[in-house]
Order: structure tokens, then sequence, then C-alpha cells
């Protein structure tokens, strides 16, 4: 029998509610590996700005270290990180937060929600992603200082599925992006979203152009379907999933992908990632997703 694994940590209302987005699984890097792993979005930014970077614990500054990012030709090559020693509901880990130039240092204290520095853009980001802090916990016997390695992370609250037809009008663009109307936020503020999958919860992740993704909340069976079309199987009755064969198109053209998160802002809405594509705000669309292993193409 399979010994039980380490205790999931609980991110709660009063922590996620600070933020507008958040994804589990919306990136490419091992830490994110089984949701192990949160992107916290303080808000949408564009262009490489950056802001304050209002902390999701409270705690003690146990040390910040500038550390190598992969090379980008639009990104630095250095990032920076900050250990924090948790107190409150997180008491006895450690927080591990990324893509913040700090304006704390060791032995000072934080409150939850003061900004712990800028927020800032390294090499860990593709061009599409918007600015965020990477958040992980670890318990004080683990290594701090390794990508991977940190505890599972479960949702405190609910994110309401939204049904999304595929279709939409194009409300922003950006060079490697395009933002749709649809599906809308009932309720801006008062509650976060995703995209639905057909059989319950909501679509996590970069798909297909991250290798996986996941599904928050209940899920009836092991298919995750959207639109009718199957993106994959969850592994082992859990969340995880790796994508099938896919393909994105828009209007029948391929694009890079669909990135899918969870939002509580009114500018929710299908992010299309698309670098080097001409579409205009206004403009209406189809968007379709093709399974080429099971030779399915419909609308998603």
């Amino acid at each position: 029998m399979d010994a039980p694994g380490p205790e999931p940590v609980t991110l709660g209302p009063s922590m996620l509610e600070r933020y507008a987005r958040f994804s589990l699984y919306n990136s490419p890097y091992p830490a994110h590996d089984r949701g192990c792993a949160i992107d916290l979005y303080p808000g949408t930014l564009r262009d490489g700005r950056t802001t304050a970077a209002p902390s999701p614990v409270s705690g003690t500054v146990l040390e910040t270290r500038t550390v190598r990012a992969p090379p980008k030709p639009y990104a630095p090559d250095h990032d920076h990180l900050i250990l924090l020693k948790c107190d409150g509901p997180f008491a006895g880990l450690i927080a591990r937060i990324l893509h913040v130039d700090p304006a704390v240092e060791a032995g000072e204290r934080v409150e939850a929600g003061e900004s712990l520095g800028r927020l800032v853009r390294a090499g860990f980001f593709a061009p599409w992603v918007d600015n965020h802090l990477h958040v992980g916990f670890r318990r004080p016997d683990q290594n701090c200082y390794r990508a991977s390695g940190s505890l599972p992370l479960v949702l405190g609250l609910e994110v309401r599925p939204l049904a999304w037809d595929g279709a939409g009008t194009v409300v922003d663009v950006g060079e490697t992006y395009a933002v749709l109307d649809a599906p809308t936020h009932p309720s801006p503020g008062a509650e976060f979203v995703g995209v639905a999958a057909d059989d319950g919860g909501v679509v996590d992740g970069g798909m297909p152009h991250y290798e996986g993704g996941g599904v928050l909340g209940d899920v009836s069976g092991t298919d995750v379907r959207l639109g009718g079309t199957r993106l994959g199987t969850l592994e082992d009755g859990g969340r995880t999933i790796d994508w099938d064969r896919l393909t994105v198109t828009v209007d029948g053209t391929p694009i890079t992908g669909l990135s899918f998160f969870c939002a509580r802002d009114d500018g929710f809405g299908a992010k299309l990632i698309c670098p080097d594509h001409d579409f205009a705000v206004g403009s209406q669309v189809t968007v379709e997703i093709r399974n080429g292993g099971l030779g399915a193409n419909r609308k998603g």
C-alpha cells in the first residue's frame, strides 16, 4: 500500500480574495506540478508594468535572494525569492514567493496584504502572462531553494463554473493574446469564476501550449471534456490532466492555445494565446478545439 502523501495546505477566502485572479496550473514550470504552487494576480497588468505585491501571508522574512531565471529576449535573466516564516492560519510553514523585487529584508515582520515590493517580470514568464506572485509552501525541514517540492494546495472556497460555447467578441488585444467578452462574469467582485468543464469543475491551465492542467471543483468521471471534446484524463482520480493531442482554432485558423484561470474581476473572459495575430477589438469569433487523437472537432 502506498504511503499517504503530504498534508495539503488549504487556501481560504481571506487569502485569495486579496487578488483579482489566480491559477494553480497555468504554468510550464515543475513547481506547479499537481497544483503544488499558485500564481496570484493582484490586477490585470500589461506591457510588463510593475505594481505593489500584496503579501499572501503574515509572518517574518527569513531571507531574500536573487535567483537565476531562464534567458529570454524580453525579460531579465534573474528573479527574486522571498522566504517568509508564516504565522496565523499558515503557522509552522514557510512561504516561498517569486516575481517580487523585495522592499523587505530578513527579520522584518510583514502583515498579510502589505506590499512585499514591486512585481517584476523574469525569464520564467511567457510573453502573454500578466505580472503575479508565485507562491508555494514548505515545511521547515524541507529545502526551500529547490524549484519543486512544495506542499499540495487545495482551495477553501468555491469557484463558480461558467458555461462557454466557444463564441465571443474580442474586447482586448495585446501582441501575443486576445480576450473575449465571453463567458461573462455574472457578479464581478463577489465571487471567483472560471470556464466550466462539461462534467463539472473549472478548467485551469494553458491548453495545449503547456503539457498539462487541472480541473478545480467537483468532477464526475475521469475524462475531462469541453464543448464535447475530450481535453484529457484525470490522473489517479485526482484533478491533474495531461492534455490530449489538441489543436485550438479561431474561425478555422490554428492559434497557440487557450489560457484558463479563476477570476473575480469584470475583465474576465476567454483568453486566446495567439502571437502575431491580427484580431481587432469588436471582431466576433468562434473558437474550436480539435482532439487529434480522437478525431473530434467541436466548439469549446
